[in-house]
C-alpha cells in the first residue's frame, strides 16, 4: 500500500474513533498536530511516514477519557496498523510514540527516543499553548467542571505523573503546571522558535486576565 493510500485509511479512522471526543482532543487537534509535525519534519532528517503515522495516531485514546488507562492507545493503534499490513518496526515505532509523547506532569524521563518522537511531541506540545492552548485548556476545564481561578489554591509544578493525572486545580493553574514549561522543553529548533512565540502570547493573555480580575482594566 502507498504511504498517501495508508495516511487516507488513517485520517478516516481517526475521524470515525473521534467523532464525539472532547473539543480539545478531537479530530481537528490531530489535524493541527498533523499539520505542525510536517511544518517542523521539512527542517529534520526523518522517516515522513512514521511522523505522520504518530501525529495521527498519538491521541486515538488519550488515557484522560479512558480511566488513566494508557495501554488502550497503543493497543487500538497496533491493531489498526497490522490490519494494514504495516511492517512492525513502523508500528513498533509509532507505538513508542504513542506512548512517550505526554507531558504527565513533565517530571519523568522518555523511555525512548528518536527524531521522529521529538518531532511529533513538538507539534502536539505547540498545539498546548498559544492562542489554541488557551482556547483548549479552558475548553477541558469547563469540561471538568473546575473555576477559572482561585487564588487561595495555588500551582504545583512538583506533581508525580499520578497527581498530574488526578489534577482538578482551577484552569489558570494549568498554565503554570504545564503550558508555561513548554517552551524550555521543546526539541527541534522550528518547535523552540514557533514555541518562543506562542509563549510571549499567553504571558500576554495572563497579564491581562489578572487586571481583569482584580478590577485594574
Amino acid at each position: 500500500m502507498s504511504t498517501s493510500d495508508l495516511i487516507s485509511k488513517t485520517i478516516l479512522f481517526i475521524k470515525q474513533n473521534l467523532e464525539n471526543a472532547e473539543g480539545g482532543h478531537d479530530w481537528f487537534h490531530i489535524q493541527r498536530v498533523y499539520k505542525n509535525a510536517l511544518l517542523i519534519a521539512q527542517e529534520e532528517t526523518c522517516d515522513l511516514r512514521i511522523v505522520q503515522l504518530g501525529a495521527l495516531l498519538h491521541d486515538i485514546a488519550d488515557s484522560k477519557f479512558h480511566g488513566g488507562d494508557e495501554t488502550i492507545g497503543p493497543k487500538i493503534a497496533r491493531e489498526f496498523l497490522e490490519s494494514e499490513n504495516v511492517n512492525q518496526e513502523t508500528i513498533s515505532h509509532v507505538i513508542n510514540i504513542i506512548e512517550n509523547i505526554s507531558f504527565k506532569g513533565g517530571n519523568f524521563d522518555k523511555k525512548f527516543s528518536s527524531i521522529e518522537l521529538d518531532i511529533v511531541q513538538d507539534a502536539d506540545r505547540l498545539d498546548a499553548i498559544g492562542a489554541i492552548g488557551i482556547a483548549r485548556t479552558f475548553n477541558y476545564g469547563g469540561f471538568k467542571n473546575r473555576p477559572l481561578y482561585n487564588p487561595a489554591i495555588p500551582p504545583n509544578s512538583k506533581m508525580t505523573k499520578e497527581e498530574y493525572k488526578n489534577n482538578e486545580a482551577p484552569t489558570i493553574n494549568h498554565f503554570y503546571e504545564k503550558l508555561l514549561l513548554l517552551k524550555d522543553k521543546m526539541n527541534t529548533e522550528t518547535g523552540k522558535q514557533i514555541a518562543r512565540q506562542r509563549h510571549h502570547y499567553m504571558e500576554g493573555f495572563l497579564a491581562q486576565f489578572y487586571a481583569e480580575w482584580d478590577g485594574n482594566k
